[in-house]
């Protein structure tokens, strides 16, 4: 049957929705993050540590927008880390009190992604 290949894109750019990775960064950078149960599982998991993981944000791109994720929108992030492994994670960001919530991180499987920035689906 073949592969086809989609682009999950939900939400539109520049709508009340998106997840603007500045502000991502932003709450990064003054330690304003929230970090869930399922983040420090899976991070430990995979052996990534905090400082990779922001980093990878960082100097990362939004691959994903989630707009209708509750109680915020949220968005997949895809960086590299200091080694330049691919690593993906899920945030999510409140608008009201300015925090980032980290959902979920992993390494990302090279047979679900091309790129690391498009899912496979077979």
């Amino acid at each position: 049957m073949g592969i086809r290949l989609f682009n999950v894109l939900p939400g539109e750019v520049g709508t009340d929705t998106h997840v603007d990775l500045e502000n991502i960064i932003n709450a990064i950078r003054h330690s304003r993050v929230r970090i869930t149960d399922h983040t420090d599982e899976e991070a430990f998991d995979d052996g990534l540590t905090y400082e990779e993981i922001y980093s990878s944000v960082i100097q990362g791109e939004v691959i994903e927008d989630y707009p209708n994720d509750k109680p915020y929108p949220s968005c997949l992030i895809f960086g590299r880390n200091f080694s330049g492994e691919p690593i993906h994670s899920v945030w999510a960001y409140n608008p009201e009190n300015q925090w980032a919530v980290l959902i979920t991180v992993y390494r990302p499987d090279p047979d679900r992604w091309i790129d690391w920035k498009i899912r496979v689906k077979t």
